[in-house]
């Protein structure tokens, strides 16, 4: 399978008073194409920071990211802005929606960054957003006339509007009760099921069992990875499976 990341040698070094913090050391890691990959660790390990330099979002102090042959690490960040609008799609634990906005215009525009035409975007916009089971009905709403389990939806139809060649999730359902975090974590499951390449920070179980790889990060290293395979509902013993290598990792 091929790799849509690599990375040598990454490392990422905060100052702080004077002090330095070394939060990401000498990380080599390949990311597979189609895969639903998970980052676990506990807080402060550097989950964050390393899904944010596989994305260009940080620079990383030393070391290289290749990005599907390029080596983002060494762009501008004109030119990164380009490359991430093109190649990235971004889901966080809030949604960022613009509240001026409806939720049809909020996908939409999204789409237009990259599309030249509007009548092809705005198909684009209303597929994705059937894809998140948001109703037309909701389109022209404001996000706050939405809930907050619809509005991660919408937020992540904006992300994956432009077919993103990887979609980068931070904690996408730490604000939601267990209801609508599931609805998200299906249609996450659902994309990754189409093809779509997936990386995942988590520090819930019950949203990182949806990955088929995980890693878990220790220190700004990581200390050990899983191949938990294909995700099927209802699978008790995968939740053990990762519950036991959680524990032999020292959660």
């Amino acid at each position: 399978m091929k790799n849509i990341i690599e990375t040598k040698q990454l490392s990422k070094t905060f100052s702080n008073g004077g002090v330095q913090q070394h939060v990401l050391r000498n990380i080599d890691l390949q990311i597979r194409e189609g895969d639903f990959t998970v980052i676990m660790g506990a807080s402060g390990a550097g989950k964050s920071t390393l899904l944010y330099a596989l994305s260009g979002m940080d620079k990383p102090t030393l070391g290289d990211v290749i990005f599907d042959g390029e080596n983002i690490s060494k762009k501008s960040s004109d030119d990164m802005a380009f490359f991430r609008r093109k190649n990235c799609g971004f889901v966080f634990q809030q949604t960022y929606l613009v509240d001026s906005m409806s939720v049809m215009d909020n996908v939409l525009s999204a789409a237009l960054l990259v599309m030249k035409d509007k009548k092809q975007a705005l198909a684009k916009a209303k597929e994705v957003l059937k894809a998140v089971d948001i109703d037309e009905s909701m389109w022209d709403k404001f996000p706050t006339q939405i809930s907050g389990g619809e509005g991660q939806r919408v937020g992540m139809a904006r992300a994956l509007v432009n077919e993103p060649k990887l979609l980068f999730a931070d904690e996408p359902t730490g604000a939601l009760n267990s209801k609508t975090g599931k609805d998200v974590l299906d249609a996450l499951t659902a994309f990754n099921k189409r093809g779509q390449s997936i990386v995942m920070v988590t520090h819930d179980i019950t949203s990182a069992r949806r990955g088929n790889r995980i890693l878990y990060v220790k220190d700004g290293e990581i200390s050990g990875e899983l191949d938990l395979g294909e995700y099927v509902s209802g699978d008790k013993e995968r939740h053990q499976i990762l519950r036991d290598f959680l524990g032999r990792m020292g959660w």
